[in-house]
Formats: structure tokens, C-alpha cells, sequence
């Protein structure tokens, strides 16, 4: 994530294989894509901020044993330290808001609110010295506008206030994405690791702050999503999203949030029983279209 170049100007030698970058792109478009309606289970047996924070402490430890195992080495106290800022802003304010708010707001509109995130990119992104192509800027004109098309027959039953809170998940996702491709953090999948360890013992503190009770037996439904979004929404796609943001340009890392909104309702449709119209054909089309001219560079 320190690299500030992007994957076009590198040499041939130094270019991510597409062996890599496909199947991590496939892991963070539709296991993320997953993690919105597993995240409203979750919530309604656990405590948001507490289920949030033991999912990624305990990923993150089995990751950082793992990657302990392969023989990398252990974080220094600088790269620790670094972690705290990224892991706060895209585990505690760009997942545990999600949480939050999805006690009150269907996972289809938590999708769709989520999918605005590469526009913060854009815009936060000349204040740490990157800037989008105009082929770029067109795929995010076109996602956004995917985004509001979905929005259009969605349900929005939130109070205002968490819908307010929601809004800040894909500002601080942004904002972490960025810090992270700057800062000094540990390599690969340990910076992954430390990330998730950081954010996961600050939002211990958040849930501990906000008191929030744990249930003595929680339904079997939230338990197997916890468990569904500590496997694969954090050990699998997060790492595979530390890949991309590492090997590619901040664009396509991020193009993710074009299709999760989609990938989201369709599954909201099906196991949720949430309302699907016409308008998800239309977003759909022009999803398909920003991801493209997003994620193919040119030759």
C-alpha cells in the first residue's frame, strides 16, 4: 500500500499478473457484495460495534499467524502505530457505522449509500497527490449514476440520523484507502492483519464506551453471519482488497463499489425478500459499463 505509482507506469517485470488481480477483483465485487445482507443478520442478535470489533480481531489474529508462519516478519512499533489511523478510519468508521446503521436501513440502501465511496476517492485524492484519468472520471460519473438509479425503487426506511451515520462509511473507507497507499505500513498481508487488529481493539473501545450488552444466546442466524463475515468478508475479500490497492491503480481497487451495489440487491431480492424494480436492469447496465472503462487500462 506504500507504493505511489501507478500499476501502468511500471515496468514489465514489476506488473501485478493478471492470475492475481482477477481472482482478488472477483473476491472484494461478490463476496463484499454478500457482506451487506450478512451484516443486517448479524446485527440483529449481536451488538453492532461489538460484533464488528471480535470478527476483526479475530481474523486479524489468524492472519497475522499465518502470515507469521510464511516466515514474514513481525510489525515494527512504527508500522503498528501507522495502522491505528487506516484501521480506524476503514474498520471503525467505514464498517461499524455500516453495522450501525443497518439495525435501521436495509442492506440493498446500505449497498447503494456504500457505492458512492469512489467519488470521496476522487475527490480526496489530489491531497495526497494522485490524480484520476479522464477515462477514470467517466467510469465514476457512470457508477454514481448507477448508484442513484438503484436508489431510485429502493425503501429507504432510516431515521436521518443513520442515514447520516452511513454517509460516513464511504468517506473514511476513501480516506483510508488513500492514507494507506501513503503512510509506512507492514508488508502484504501483514499490513492487512495489523490493520484489522487496530481497527477491531479501537472498536472494542467504541462498544465498551457505548455499553453495548452482549445477548447470552444470540439466534443461530447472526452467529453463522458473524461467522460468514469473519471468513470471507474480512480474512478472504479485505486481504484481496490489500492486494489490489498495492498492485493497481486506486480506481480499479475501488471498482468494487460499482458492482457490490448490484451484487447486494439482487441478493437482498433473493434471501432477504427485499423489493427489486425495472430501475436495477437500468443500474446495472451502467455498473457494467463504469466497472469497464474503470478496470481496463489501456493497451
Amino acid at each position: 500500500m506504500t507504493s505511489t505509482t501507478a500499476t501502468a507506469s511500471l515496468p514489465d517485470a514489476q506488473q501485478p499478473r493478471a492470475s492475481f488481480v482477477v481472482p482478488a477483483l472477483g473476491a472484494v465485487y461478490f463476496v463484499w457484495g454478500s457482506t451487506y445482507l450478512a451484516m443486517r443478520v448479524a446485527v440483529e442478535g449481536l451488538p453492532p460495534f461489538f460484533m464488528a470489533s471480535t470478527r476483526f480481531i479475530l481474523t486479524g489474529l489468524v492472519l497475522l499467524a499465518i502470515v507469521k508462519a510464511r516466515g514474514a516478519p513481525w510489525p515494527t512499533r512504527r508500522e503498528w502505530l501507522y495502522a491505528v489511523p487506516v484501521g480506524s478510519l476503514m474498520f471503525v468508521l467505514g464498517n461499524g457505522t455500516v453495522a450501525l446503521a443497518e439495525q435501521h436501513i436495509s442492506s440493498g440502501i446500505a449497498a447503494v449509500v456504500c457505492g458512492t465511496m469512489p467519488l470521496f476517492v476522487g475527490a480526496l485524492a489530489p491531497l495526497f497527490g494522485e490524480r484520476a484519468t479522464p477515462r477514470e472520471w467517466v467510469g465514476l460519473v457512470l457508477g454514481f449514476a448507477g448508484v442513484a438509479v438503484l436508489s431510485l425503487g429502493g425503501e429507504l426506511r432510516a431515521h436521518p440520523l443513520y442515514a447520516a451515520v452511513l454517509f460516513l462509511a464511504p468517506m473514511s473507507w476513501a480516506l483510508g484507502s488513500l492514507l494507506a497507499r501513503k503512510l509506512p505500513l507492514a508488508k502484504g498481508l501483514m499490513s492487512a492483519a495489523t490493520q484489522m487488529l487496530a481497527g477491531g481493539l479501537v472498536m472494542g473501545v467504541v462498544s465498551l464506551a457505548a455499553r453495548e450488552g452482549v445477548p447470552s444466546s444470540p439466534p443461530a442466524s447472526s452467529l453463522f453471519a458473524w461467522a460468514y463475515l469473519a471468513v470471507f468478508g474480512s480474512l478472504v475479500a479485505y486481504s484481496a482488497y490489500t492486494y489490489l490497492l498495492r498492485h493497481t491503480r486506486p480506481a480499479v481497487a475501488t471498482s468494487y463499489s460499482y458492482v457490490n451495489p448490484a451484487i447486494a440487491v439482487a441478493i437482498g431480492a433473493l434471501l432477504g425478500k427485499e423489493h427489486v424494480g425495472p430501475e436495477v436492469l437500468v443500474a446495472v447496465v451502467l455498473i457494467i459499463t463504469a466497472t469497464v472503462l474503470v478496470v481496463v487500462r489501456r493497451r
